[in-house]
């Protein structure tokens, strides 16, 4: 490896293209009672449609050729960069053709390689792409934005009672039992409105109906297509600013069918407080996670009541300070949410929490220094707790800093714990390539105006998303006690997503996004 930051490798994960369209497009709604200030990321665009044969050479190996692109460079860059589908209308048609040809010459994945912004980044917004050109029939095909789907996809899919259950929408048939040369023998169109139904006989005999709805989700980019199944809408950045306006929840609220509430908040800004929680019982701290999900049991137990004692051979367990960390990067599959709940503090004072938000922060040290964002995106670090009896935990492999979604780029997962911290997947003489960057991270970290601190009181839950906030603490006298849990990552998102959109538009989007 070279001592310069590794390059990306997921550019080609990026194939799917958003076209032009007449329609407007459409973003999910904002949390409750927040500003929406998110900036929408800007779509990747490429118009020009290409055959099979086309794709097949846009993947082929091509010799490297900076030069040759040069001249094109400041007409592309524009192109690429069109942040409104509606202004893709308005691009020439030298500019259209020369995006074909380029993508002809030195092949489409090339081409994206060389001119998007690179493929990782912290998305904080989306807009949906439903395209306005209606699905058609072609010489026995179905055709979705002039993209032919194979018949046997479309029958592998067909959402019927008999070939999906209408309850699970799991799948009922199987699917190696269709013929591989499945052809449609009649196809028809049914109703006049936005949304008509198309109706296929198949040649095994078999009957299927799709929505226009359905079908144009079917060539939605891949960032869509990612983000709803992440139920993300957008996400909003903070620095230590957000202490005038945190976001709150209250508990009546939450265990009276507010829950979704509270979800949104924490997918938003990553973490949430919930006021009024009772505090004389831990108990009522538990039966609030659990209207989340069932409390994940780790080699510290389940939920979690305990004073600092070090019953646990674990920091967390002392009254030192702990800078900003996330817990659990030893797990293969680190926790979803952790819940703070400070019970008591008697015969001292300090302790005080602080929160960092860690996509901010990689945000800002993308923006600052490319080449530490994409070490510490690419290198993997192993993480290891070995301080019980008996335990060594250990990921069954090494995590970059900074995890992307391989099919997007955007960031998903932030691993920074030093304190766990093992082997560093590099050459040993090329280690300071990683600690460099690190440094810099860390830096980023520990400005004051990016740490939020607050002082938890006894009726006030913290619930943060591990995944994004890091957290610490300041020293303490006295003693504290705090109860609270870790929620997987997918049954919280499952939660979420159920409440704030529905059961019957998560599940009808499952074989399409």
């Amino acid at each position: 490896m070279s001592p310069e930051a590794p390059r990306f490798n997921h550019c080609t994960n990026r194939s799917a293209s958003i076209r032009p369209s007449s329609s407007s497009a459409t973003t999910t709604a904002n949390g409750e009672g927040a500003q929406d200030d998110t900036q929408t990321a800007p779509a990747s665009t490429i118009t020009q449609e290409q055959s099979t044969q086309d794709v097949a050479k846009a993947e082929a190996p091509k010799q490297e050729n900076t030069e040759a692109l040069k001249p094109h460079t400041k007409v592309l860059d524009n192109y690429l960069g069109v942040e409104n589908m509606n202004k893709a209308k308005e691009l020439s048609r030298s500019t259209r053709q020369l995006s074909y040809e380029l993508n002809q010459i030195y092949g489409r994945q090339r081409v994206l390689r060389r001119y998007l912004k690179g493929p990782y980044r912290v998305r904080v917004g989306t807009k949906s792409f439903i395209s306005a050109r209606r699905p058609e029939f072609r010489d026995n095909r179905l055709f979705v934005d002039a993209t032919p789907i194979p018949n046997i996809w479309l029958r592998d899919n067909c959402q019927c009672g008999s070939c999906m259950h209408n309850a699970t929408k799991q799948r009922l048939l199987d699917t190696f039992s269709i013929p591989k040369d499945i052809s449609i023998k009649s196809h028809s169109i049914e109703g006049e409105g936005a949304d008509p139904t198309f109706k296929i006989e198949w040649s095994d005999g078999h009957e299927s109906a799709y929505s226009r709805t359905w079908l144009s989700q079917i060539t939605n980019a891949e960032d869509y297509k990612a983000i709803q199944r992440r139920g993300l809408s957008d996400i909003k950045l903070w620095d230590a600013t957000i202490a005038s306006n945190p976001p709150i929840d209250e508990c009546h609220h939450v265990m009276n069918n507010g829950l979704t509430s509270l979800l949104r908040k924490i997918r938003r800004y990553g973490f949430c407080f919930v006021d009024g929680t009772p505090f004389k019982h831990a108990s009522d701290t538990k039966k609030l996670l659990e209207k989340i999900s069932f409390i994940r049991e780790t080699h510290y137990g389940g939920f979690y009541d305990f004073t600092a004692d070090l019953a646990s051979k674990d920091t967390a367990y002392t009254n030192i300070a702990l800078e900003a960390h996330t817990d659990t990067t030893y797990f293969s599959d680190p926790a979803g949410l952790q819940a703070f709940h400070l019970l008591s503090h008697t015969d001292g004072e300090g302790g005080a929490s602080l929160l960092v938000d860690g996509f901010k922060a990689a945000d800002e040290l993308n923006q600052t220094d490319r080449k530490a964002y994409e070490v510490l995106s690419t290198v993997n670090v192993h993480a290891h707790a070995s301080g019980n009896e008996g335990i060594s935990i250990q990921p069954y492999r090494g995590f970059p800093v900074l995890e992307h979604d391989p099919a997007t780029g955007d960031l998903l997962r932030v691993r920074w714990n030093s304190s766990d911290r093992a082997r560093i997947e590099m050459p040993i003489e090329q280690v300071e390539t990683w600690y460099d960057a690190a440094r810099k991270f860390d830096a980023i970290l520990k400005k004051k105006e990016n740490e939020y601190w607050e002082q938890l009181v006894p009726g006030r839950l913290l619930i943060f998303d591990n995944w994004r906030v890091l957290h610490g603490r300041s020293s303490f006298t006295g003693k504290r006690r705090i109860c609270g849990g870790y929620i997987n990552r997918d049954d919280w998102i499952s939660k979420f997503k159920m409440g704030e959109f529905g059961s019957g538009e998560v599940l009808k989007g499952l074989a399409v996004n």
